[in-house]
């Protein structure tokens, strides 16, 4: 199976990036095997407990594909910089247990093994 890898660097509600990549990553799983890779703010997406009142919930959004296949990676600088902590086994207690944080080398690896790649960023 070919591999999709998103790089999304918006957090959630700054922006649709966050939104269109749920999309694209939602129909992409149909024939690829796909990565998302938070990146920067983009880390922000899959925080348990948002409640948004007029938007689509992000984080919701984000553990569905997850649950559905997806491999979810957040950067661990970007989360670390901005308050998430990873535990040894790279879940984090802010995230749902399908999203864990990871290295700038895993993006490296899922880049490396991928036939197609997204980036989503202003």
């Amino acid at each position: 199976m070919k591999t999709l890898t998103i790089v999304l660097t918006d957090g959630p509600y700054i922006s649709e990036q966050a939104e269109m990549a749920y999309k694209i990553a939602r129909a992409a799983l149909k024939h690829y095997q796909v990565n998302v890779f938070l990146y920067l703010d983009g880390v922000h997406v899959p925080k348990v407990g948002q409640r948004p009142a007029i938007f689509a919930n992000i984080g919701g959004l984000f553990l569905e594909l997850a649950r559905e296949g997806a491999t979810i990676r957040g950067c661990m600088r970007c989360a670390t910089a901005r308050g998430y902590r990873a535990k040894e086994d790279q879940s984090c207690m802010d995230y749902p247990e399908d999203i864990k944080i990871s290295s700038i080398y895993e993006l490296a690896e899922m880049l490396k093994r991928s036939d197609k790649v997204i980036s989503l960023s202003r």
